[in-house]
């Protein structure tokens, strides 16, 4: 069904998913784009070369059980770091404070694990919430720094008490300086906070609903980022004069819209920001407007590279790269083809939306709206085989007919189901078939 180029020009493969076939008439592209790390660079990057720093929320409203559970899963995300990783722990109410070190980072060994895992474990809550605070502090660890893998674990139970002024500075203050994994304990956070962190961030965010289960997943999450790679990739795109980009979408693992990202690097030539990157693989949804061609024309739509900036004395590297392609043809039984992936990623960024569009209208009393909304999200995530999201979709309404999205609100729906389906709406599955 769909036409596909690849290359590995060093550490990345860069598979294409189009149709490349286009009628007289049209004048839009659509292309999946799936980069995978290559076998050679699945490695993970010198433990020199690694900044983590975990954030735990210690204002009042994390006293009781859920301070203990912080306490534990920070010492469990400590045991996770290896040796020769820089790191820090931070305690964040209205202010921040440095829990390990006093200054700047430590290296991880068995003496400066024990040594946070002694203070960490006398962590009391009081106090407010500063978000924003929180992030311009870890900026100024991850500055320190450069060319390293720099990653955060954010945990907070509650909602920032900034202006929305000060948090929208601090937010594009920490920009680019490191990833960031939100997690919300409890259900009195805001998932719209968070998941406004975790996507400028190029992180993910979860809901952690029984604080017992928190240890578990920030070594899951430290883990994982101890098995990244490669620091601060970008996908550049070029397209040709007279082109103009419509959108660039992460699509999986969850959708992610980079599109206002974007930073020029070169003439016809922008960088998407992709973060670190260890032993995954991801897709790409692009969409390119070019000049109207005619019959037997073909031409190169876009040119998709996966790019690691130069640092110091290293010059800029293009680690993989591979070519979008535009014919105009008569042949409607060509150009009405649709690629299977574009045709699957395309629902899954709509029941995305339809979901938080769906909770939203519930929210603020428009049960027709809500209905109408959530009713096609579970039509959508039925024809794409999404059960994870059909499952939690089924805790908000009553399922009358999947395939055709009639439902019925729940009269009662926990704050926990309602925040869950929220938080994970974004998570996509890859198309059928594929690994």
């Amino acid at each position: 069904m769909a036409d596909g180029a690849a290359s590995g020009a060093g550490a990345f493969t860069v598979d294409v998913d189009q149709n490349s076939y286009l009628p007289v008439d049209a004048t839009r592209v659509d292309a999946i784009v799936t980069v995978t790390a290559a076998d050679g660079a699945a490695g993970p990057a010198p433990a020199s070369e690694v900044l983590e720093v975990i954030v735990v929320d210690c204002s009042t409203s994390m006293t009781g059980s859920k301070i203990r559970a912080a306490r534990q899963a920070t010492v469990a995300a400590i045991a996770e770091l290896r040796d020769g990783v820089s790191f820090a722990v931070v305690a964040g109410n209205h202010v921040t404070r440095q829990v390990f070190p006093t200054h700047g980072t430590a290296v991880a060994d068995a003496g400066s694990r024990a040594a946070a895992t002694r203070l960490v474990e006398r962590l009391q809550a009081e106090g407010g919430t500063g978000i924003g605070n929180w992030l311009t502090h870890v900026g100024g660890l991850a500055r320190e720094h450069p060319g390293s893998i720099k990653h955060a674990i954010l945990l907070t139970d509650g909602q920032n008490g900034e202006s929305p002024e000060y948090f929208s500075n601090a937010l594009n203050g920490a920009l680019g300086a490191f990833t960031c994994d939100c997690r919300g304990v409890g259900t009195d956070w805001r998932v719209d906070e968070l998941r406004t962190i975790a996507t400028a961030m190029l992180g993910t965010v979860d809901i952690v609903a029984d604080p017992a289960d928190l240890a578990a997943d920030f070594r899951s999450i430290m883990g994982e980022a101890m098995g990244k790679s490669v620091a601060d990739l970008a996908l550049r795109l070029w397209t040709p004069r007279g082109a103009s980009v419509r959108f660039v979408k992460q699509v999986a693992p969850a959708v992610e819209d980079l599109t206002d990202r974007r930073t020029e690097a070169a003439r016809q030539s922008g960088d998407y920001p992709l973060g670190s990157w260890g032993a995954e693989s991801r897709d790409y949804h692009l969409a390119i407007e070019v000049p109207q061609g005619a019959v037997g024309d073909e031409m190169l739509a876009g040119r998709v590279s996966i790019v690691r900036p130069g640092s110091g004395d290293t010059p800029e590297q293009v680690l993989g790269q591979g070519l979008v392609k535009a014919i105009w043809t008569e042949d409607t039984a060509l150009s009405t083809r649709i690629s299977r992936g574009v045709a699957h990623y395309t629902g899954q960024a709509e029941l995305a939306e339809a979901i938080q569009e769906g909770l939203a209208a519930r929210k603020a009393g428009d049960e027709v709206t809500a209905t109408a909304r959530l009713g096609r999200a579970v039509a959508l995530a039925a024809a794409s085989g999404n059960e994870g999201t059909a499952r939690l979709l089924g805790r908000v309404v009553e399922v009358v007919d999947a395939p055709s999205g009639t439902v019925r609100l729940r009269r009662v729906v926990a704050d926990v189901d309602e925040m869950t389906l929220d938080t994970r709406s974004t998570r996509t599955v890859r198309v059928r078939g594929d690994g």
